[in-house]
């Protein structure tokens, strides 16, 4: 599997789909670091709420091969601007989160924020409930 760097503001999953992925025990472990394993790399919210991180961002996503915008499904906020995923040089996909909870109309919602976004493909998954995980490790595999 190649290295995948998630994006996603604070409280969306990115730090829990990492560990459901990689089949780790389920740990709340608030940081503000970027934290780097073997195959993820995962950032801090803070890095995409706050438009002056960003350069933070276009630097680590160079040792990233695969980069993935998480999106809590519920979200009402835009996140993502129009096209952000052209202003990295790396395929991009989207993830939708907390599929369990979220209304039809939520997930529309969502998924249209990423496809503005301008992500490759977007996979809509529970970290709870596991739904949609198996096609989104399958797909991982598959990246070189």
């Amino acid at each position: 599997m190649a290295r995948i760097m998630m994006l996603g503001p604070i409280g969306h999953g990115k730090t829990t789909l990492i560990q459901r992925l990689t089949e780790e025990k389920l740990v709340y472990n608030k940081t503000q670091d970027v934290i780097y394993t073997d195959d993820f790399i995962d950032t801090p919210g803070e890095f995409v709420q706050h438009r002056h991180f960003n350069i933070a961002l276009q630097v680590t996503s160079q040792d990233a091969s695969l980069l993935i915008f998480v999106l809590n499904a519920t979200a009402k906020e835009q996140v993502y601007s129009p096209n952000y995923a052209q202003s990295f040089n790396k395929p991009v996909i989207g993830v939708l989160t907390y599929i369990d909870i979220a209304s039809e109309e939520e997930l529309k919602h969502s998924r249209k924020q990423l496809e503005l976004a301008g992500t490759e493909k977007i996979f809509e998954v529970s970290s709870v409930t596991g739904d949609g995980l198996d096609e989104l490790r399958k797909y991982l595999s598959e990246v070189k």
